[in-house]
């Protein structure tokens, strides 16, 4: 069984134990690296034998926010082409907007609802391995209030 590598940045506990939680019941073959913040998901990734299939990021985090983390990973060559997904608890326009022009492929709202996050969290894992562009394609088509797909350019098929 392939595994499949997931780099999760959040400062909130909660929500990473969540995250893991619902990962943990979607599949068995996802390897969940957790950071508390930007800086030390880039010391993470640098550290590992095999990039992750996706990286999510929450915006708010300490020493190095979700916004600056972005930036570097995209202009970083090593890790430009990781799929990045931008997590938070806003739902502000402007920063889905901010998300899609640094490159991210979508803006997540952080579901307070397990089921959903289980929901979401097995479309996008299902479809690590190359079809990523389906699944966040799938994911807006659901129509998922917490789901915006940011810009489609920024997924490589």
């Amino acid at each position: 069984m392939e595994k499949k590598i997931i780099l999760l940045a959040d400062d909130d506990m909660d929500d990473t134990e969540m995250f893991c939680e619902a990962l943990a019941d979607i599949d068995e073959s996802v390897i969940c690296h957790t950071a508390e913040n930007g800086s030390e998901a880039l010391k993470i990734l640098a550290s590992l034998d095999q990039s992750p299939g996706v990286i999510f990021l929450d915006l708010n985090m300490p020493i190095m926010n979700g916004w600056e983390c972005l930036k570097e990973l995209k202009s970083d060559q090593r890790y430009k082409d990781i799929p990045v997904i931008m997590i938070s608890t806003s739902s502000h326009r402007n920063d889905m907007d901010t998300a899609a022009n640094l490159g991210a492929v979508c803006y997540f709202v952080k579901p307070n609802n397990f089921k959903d996050l289980k929901h979401v969290l097995k479309i996008i894992t299902s479809n690590l391995n190359g079809n990523l562009k389906e699944a966040i394609k799938e994911i807006q088509a659901g129509n998922l209030q917490h789901v915006f797909v940011c810009d489609e350019n920024n997924l490589k098929s």
